[in-house]
């Protein structure tokens, strides 16, 4: 190799790194913690001890103008059909095989999930390990690899609704799919939070009109 190939071949690597430096500084962070808060983002939540020795950790979290009564519906009932979905992009969760058709209704056959239940997300199949209603949600992948929690933090009438996922990366191919994965967790779950909060806002007015007539 000549010097000047030996040269431009570190100068590749070089910005190769300064990028992948660039990114864990400066947007790797927001866009794990998005709408949460440097507190939430760092707090221990319910659900994290299902997962203690994490590879990577994001919090997601958005405000609610309704209370924790209108939200809790629409956790519950999430999940593949012939459960509530999961308020994202439809089209893209079965592109994958998930089999999700987010509901605009609340579905009262699946306002009771259980301890020890489970629900298949494609290859992943995700266990109740912890149910506090209106409260929290957590589950866990059979592997161990996933915990996946929903808290609830409800005051003066509004609810922090707070995601927090938990992985481990046993694997280097895990490792390197988990960087495309990212970007796309974060599309996908801004749409799921924003369809909850807008579902439970529409729930909690109609509650309020009901109430005055």
């Amino acid at each position: 190799m000549t010097t000047q190939a030996f040269l431009k071949r570190g100068a590749v690597f070089a910005s190769i790194g300064a990028a992948a430096l660039l990114y864990r500084l400066l947007l790797r962070r927001s866009m794990l913690n998005w709408g949460a808060t440097d507190a939430e983002a760092n707090a221990r939540l319910p659900g994290d001890e299902l997962l203690e020795q994490a590879d990577g950790v994001a919090t997601r979290a958005i405000t609610i103008d309704a209370p924790a009564s209108a939200v809790w519906p629409w956790v519950a009932q999430m999940g593949p059909s012939p459960r509530g979905g999961a308020y994202t992009y439809d089209w893209i969760e079965n592109l994958l095989g998930l089999d999700m058709h987010s509901a605009d209704r609340v579905l009262p056959e699946y306002q009771q999930p259980q301890v020890g239940d489970a629900l298949g997300y494609g290859k992943n199949r995700m266990r109740f390990e912890r149910i506090e209603p209106r409260r929290v949600l957590a589950t866990r992948s059979e592997d161990g690899n996933w915990a996946w929690s929903l808290v609830l933090d409800e005051h003066d009438g509004k609810t922090r609704l707070i995601s927090r996922n938990r992985f481990r990366l046993p694997s280097l191919t895990a490792k390197i799919g988990m960087i495309p994965m990212e970007p796309g967790s974060l599309v996908m779950e801004q749409k799921m939070l924003r369809g909850i909060k807008q579902r439970a806002e529409r729930l909690a007015a109609k509650g309020k009109e009901e109430a005055r007539v």
